[in-house]
């Protein structure tokens, strides 16, 4: 049996597998979505995203830049120095989304796209279409900006998510070869350099898991050693933008350009995971909580300067200007999965699900066919009407679009919605823990190999009861493990009809289950109002509305409503009667000629009920406008 044939057979499909930590992953052969809210999206993922993506590389060359005949110079290569990672990416979202149901058509096609990739591979094994070929620029002369290492991450990790849901083993030999080359030319020997963009860190932890090549996770330990010396060149966004200012073990929180920064972050986690340092694991694990706690938005978005796509200082959080960029979201949840599978902390599930529902969800177009790029939480002018042929330079506010010059977001989002029953539930030494809710069936043993089964029903996220029915069970008893979200004060369990304590952080439940028993989870999903920490100065005297893990928004199709003279009434409870409205107050102030004075203006008052919609909702029905922080009475 072939390395990659061993691993697909050993892990069933996960993207991260990591050899120690509280917490072990389940594959996509354990755990399948079956319906309701996510199936849907990665139905659409598989039926259209997929192709999408791979229409518009294919109109845009990007594909064709690994073509023999690009190869020998006679073609002129297109599209960005790092466009050969989108089409890594979306190699990896396929085999994602082939591991989570079969489809020969798929599988022809990713090999297609793997024999191409091989033709342009060096001797060396360097692979790149953008450097070192007959008119191009050389190999490694501009390391913080020419992504070569970046792109070999992504295209370790497509490789590793092949070989685990196919054992298919060609791209595989592809990434070995591409690593290896990377081992000889950065290892202590060779250059002491590295990526102005981490994502090389990640790859080859995860590559060296797949094939217990022990210079892979060597290289990684190198990478991150040498980061924080500054040996990038100067720039205008400063050293921080490259994750180059300070070394990894002395930062105190996450900085710099957010994906950067998120990517870094993965793969250091990975890193102490495998060499067994947890000081270096508790020093991400710090760093992550404190972003959390002074650098996120609401939506769990993180990154909020358009400028350099980055961080900015604590609690500088601007609604309207807001980049949260889709990529920097699912960074993050990279980050959270890990740190969870380490220290088994659930709040880093919290942390997963208030992403998924209001940044990945919000990310891509009903069709499947458009997506954002950025997640602003106020959108002041109307979203306009894109063509669907056309691809767009700017990555900011709305509307969803079909492509962007830089598209990263949509392979991103779509290899994360084809591997995401993946992030459902994790075993534990005690039992099964469940840490999303969704439609699901689950078929895993437990540590000590007894089988178990779970079908997991529920409306979630519109309404919160989620029932468990144990489908199979062997003798002895075990823990199941269900997480509370920190919003659900007031939740309740049972078994098999029969109240159980839920309190904490999860709900514990231990004893020898049978086939047949039930437990309900109901989970409380009033509306309700959320208030920013005083500091953030750009929404203070705001509140928003959330509903379970729902950021809600006021949102005006086609501008009927000016949402800036809204103010709504903090003191009256959000009502959630067919849908959720607030009351509020539209206020129409005089035009002044200048926007000052000693006293406020004052104009005519107008008493209503303002309907609320999900924010990953948003921008569907055509253009409008926008806000999640409503300003008060």
């Amino acid at each position: 049996m072939t390395v990659a044939a061993r691993t697909a057979d050993l892990t069933g499909g996960r993207p991260v597998v990591p050899s120690r930590g509280v917490l072990r992953p389940l594959g996509l052969s354990e755990v399948r979505i079956t319906g309701g809210f996510w199936a849907q999206r990665q139905e659409t993922n598989s039926r259209a995203t997929l192709d999408h993506g791979r229409e518009w590389m294919d109109k845009l060359g990007w594909t064709g830049n690994f073509t023999a005949e690009a190869g020998r110079g006679s073609a002129e290569r297109r599209g960005r120095e790092f466009s050969d990672s989108e089409v890594y990416k979306l190699i990896e979202a396929m085999s994602w989304e082939t591991g989570r149901q079969a489809d020969p058509a798929r599988d022809a096609e990713i090999a297609e796209l793997t024999a191409m990739i091989a033709s342009a591979q060096a001797a060396d094994g360097y692979l790149h279409t953008a450097f070192g070929r007959p008119g191009q620029r050389a190999r490694y002369g501009d390391l913080a900006w020419g992504h070569e290492l970046y792109c070999a991450g992504h295209l370790l990790q497509a490789s590793v998510a092949r070989a685990r849901t196919s054992g298919d083993d060609a791209l595989l030999n592809v990434a070995r070869r591409v690593a290896d080359h990377v081992c000889d030319e950065f290892g202590p020997s060779g250059r002491d350099a590295v990526c102005g963009h981490p994502e090389i860190e990640p790859g080859l932890v995860e590559l060296f898991r797949a094939t217990g090549e022990q210079r892979y996770l060597d290289q990684a330990a190198l990478f991150v050693a040498r980061r924080g010396r500054r040996t990038l060149p100067r720039h205008e966004f400063g050293w921080s933008y490259f994750s180059d200012d300070i070394a990894v073990r002395e930062a105190k929180v996450l900085r710099g350009h957010a994906v950067r920064a998120l990517y870094l972050a993965a793969g250091v986690v990975d890193l102490a995971v495998e060499t067994g340092d947890d000081e270096l694991l508790e020093t991400v694990a710090a760093q992550f909580d404190r972003t959390l706690a002074r650098r996120t938005y609401l939506t769990g978005g993180m990154g909020s300067r358009h400028l350099d796509e980055a961080f900015s200082d604590d609690f500088v959080l601007p609604a309207d200007r807001a980049y949260s960029e889709t990529c920097a979201g699912i960074a993050a949840i990279m980050v959270a999965w890990r740190l969870m599978l380490a220290t088994g902390r659930e709040h880093y599930a919290d942390v997963i699900e208030r992403i998924l529902y209001n940044v990945v969800a919000t990310a891509i177009g009903d069709d499947g066919r458009s997506f954002f790029y950025a997640h602003t939480l106020h959108q002041r002018s109307l979203t306009a009407v894109l063509p669907g042929d056309v691809e767009q330079l700017g990555f900011g506010g709305g509307p969803r679009a079909p492509w962007f010059e830089v598209s990263c977001c949509l392979a991103n989002t779509a290899r994360m919605l084809a591997s995401l029953s993946t992030y459902v539930a994790s075993v534990d030494d005690d039992g099964l823990r469940v840490h999303q809710y969704a439609d699901a069936d689950i078929d895993t043993a437990l540590a000590d190999g007894r089988r178990v089964g779970l079908r997991m029903r529920t409306g979630y996220p519109d309404e919160g009861t989620v029932g468990i029915e144990v489908t199979a069970a062997e003798p002895g008893p075990w823990t199941l493990a269900l997480r509370l979200p920190s919003w659900a004060a007031g939740a309740t369990v049972t078994v098999n009809g029969e109240p159980q304590q839920a309190t904490g952080d999860r709900v514990v439940l231990r004893r020898d289950f049978a086939v047949g028993d039930r437990i309900v989870l109901a989970l409380p999903m009033r509306p309700r109002f959320t208030r920013p920490d005083p500091r953030i100065d750009a929404v203070r005297g705001c509140v928003a509305v959330e509903q379970g893990p729902i950021v809600l928004c006021a949102e005006s199709a086609g501008g009927a409503l000016d949402l800036d003279s809204l103010r709504v009434d903090a003191g009256t409870d959000p009502a959630a009667d067919g849908g959720v409205t607030v009351r509020g107050v539209a206020e129409e102030l005089p035009e002044r000629p200048w926007p000052y004075a000693d006293a406020g203006p004052v104009g005519r008052r107008t008493t209503l009920d303002v309907p609320l919609v999900p924010y990953h909702r948003w921008a569907r029905g055509g253009p409008s406008t926008m806000r999640v922080w409503l300003p008060t009475t």
